[in-house]
């Protein structure tokens, strides 16, 4: 394999956002450095679900007829 052609991989540092630390292998930064993140798994809602809710406001039919049941489509 060729030399200086690859970037250095060495161990850092990784600090969530509620301080815990896990060290792991990575090209940012240098040997020894501290990443600290500001969203992660363990807060960001794609991961926990969030706070969204769901309202069930009736099938397609239902939501078709509310947004369109006034038009008629028959005979003149």
């Amino acid at each position: 394999m060729k030399t200086e052609t690859h970037p250095d991989y060495h161990f850092i540092t990784v600090q969530m956002t509620d301080g815990s630390t896990f060290q792991t292998r990575s090209t940012w930064g240098k040997e020894g450095d501290t990443l600290q993140l500001d969203i992660d798994p363990k807060v960001h809602p794609a991961w926990t679900g969030g706070n969204t809710r769901v309202i069930d406001q009736g099938g397609q039919v239902a939501r078709f007829n509310k947004r369109f049941g006034g038009l008629t489509l028959g005979k003149k």
